[in-house]
């Protein structure tokens, strides 16, 4: 793969379908809607298989304790990967790591197809952790290299289309998922995991992104100059936590997902619905937001999507039967879509060029990296108590972060001394 300069005529901005067939955006656009439909079919698959060896929600969390717990220890030093060499050789590393880690759970259970609970479940938790590897990897590079692929004015419909792939995938990928693993089986899902990464790596691998831009002689990479600079923009440091505090109210769509199906009376299928309902959902939001081009402001894009997200996980909390559940999970995917979308860019608006590498990879450990926690939490919650709880639990940190972060505090000017990194 090589590199070559892109250039950015002073044109007007463009709208979301001609960014979409752009030669580069486009490309990274619909590799990474592959891609993340093999990720949510891993995801949801992988809930199912440890659901049925164990009835646990508990050890269903602990899938995404192995997939995103490495988020936690080795983000920054991806970051700092993004910011000293090329992303986007970086992000095809990534995907073929997740393609291996599917790959294999993919092999293993069709050989060891009479194996017992605990054979699959070690089967299932050590290819999720090397799939977790894959988006350590790759993750950071895969944000912070949006900006270098548009024209000026055209991130808030960069940032909002950016988002589709994700919620796409949150459709597609339950549904595909829990279709194949039901009418199928588990090892086919996994296969069609692996086989979706490698298609987004094979797609990089063939376009010819922008060269880095040149390095300042002497500039410090360390993860401490990112952490400094969040600090002192307090509202990057806000817009961070509202991140993380997203990525734990949004990981239930998969953690308690077969919990509340059991409760209110459903099975396999209707887990695939229920994560779906949740893409479904942030996929409307998206579509009227990029449709809007940047408007409402992002900070109060955000706080908007936090409360819509709060109501989701309330709904959740007092559902009593499938249809409530439905709508909870769709109006918590629609308040998802909108606060990362407008978190998303505030990140990105208040990011200087040198460090967005790092502080993308500080976005990934919050929004990924708090999912362990979530899944730990919140499964927990749900064995102890209930799902109706763990959703209630989880509306409440969401009125937390509401507060904390609203559009004021998001939207204080930047400090130009902040821009000298």
């Amino acid at each position: 793969m090589t590199t070559q300069t892109r250039p950015h005529p002073e044109v007007s901005p463009r709208g979301p379908l001609p960014l979409l067939v752009d030669r580069l955006f486009g490309t990274l656009f619909w590799g990474k809607m592959l891609s993340v439909i093999g990720v949510w079919t891993h995801s949801l698959v992988a809930a199912l298989v440890i659901f049925d060896a164990t009835g646990s929600a508990l050890m269903v969390g602990l899938v995404g304790v192995v997939q995103f717990g490495p988020q936690l220890i080795l983000s920054p030093t991806s970051g700092k990967w993004a910011d000293r060499g090329d992303p986007a050789r970086q992000v095809i590393i990534g995907r073929v790591l997740c393609a291996i880690g599917s790959g294999a759970i993919a092999v293993l259970l069709a050989v060891l197809h009479d194996a017992g609970p605990s054979a699959v479940t070690a089967v299932v938790l050590i290819g999720s952790f090397v799939v977790g590897i894959g988006f350590v990897v790759g993750g950071p590079a895969m944000q912070s290299i949006v900006p270098s692929l548009i024209r000026t004015g055209e991130l808030p419909t960069a940032m909002a289309l950016n988002s589709v792939p994700m919620t796409i995938g949150r459709i597609v990928g339950p549904i595909t998922g829990a279709f194949i693993a039901a009418h199928v089986g588990p090892a086919w899902a996994f296969g069609v995991s692996a086989a979706l990464s490698l298609a987004f790596a094979v797609m990089l691998a063939v376009v010819r992104f922008p060269r880095p831009a040149p390095r300042k002689a002497g500039q410090d990479f360390r993860v401490r100059v990112a952490l400094r600079h969040v600090w002192q923009d307090r509202p990057l440091l806000f817009a961070l936590i509202a991140v993380a505090t997203v990525g734990f109210a949004s990981d239930p769509a998969i953690t308690l997902a077969p919990s509340m199906a059991e409760e209110v009376g459903g099975g396999a299928q209707l887990v695939g619905q229920l994560s779906a309902a949740f893409g479904v959902g942030a996929a409307i939001s998206l579509a009227l937001l990029a449709a809007l081009r940047g408007r409402p402001s992002a900070p109060t894009t955000a706080s908007i999507g936090l409360c819509a997200l709060a109501l989701g996980n309330g709904l959740l909390a007092v559902s009593s039967n499938v249809g409530l559940a439905m709508l909870g999970f769709a109006v918590a995917g629609c308040g998802f879509g909108v606060a990362m979308t407008g978190l998303s860019t505030v990140v990105q608006q208040r990011a200087p060029e040198a460090l967005r590498g790092r502080i993308m990879a500080l976005w990934m450990v919050g929004f990924v990296g708090s999912r362990p926690l979530a899944a730990a939490l919140l499964g927990g919650s749900a064995d102890l108590f209930s799902a109706h709880f763990a959703f209630a639990l989880g509306a409440g940190v969401v009125v937390i972060t509401a507060f904390i972060c609203r559009p004021k505090a998001l939207s204080h000017p930047r400090d130009s001394a902040l821009n000298d990194v």
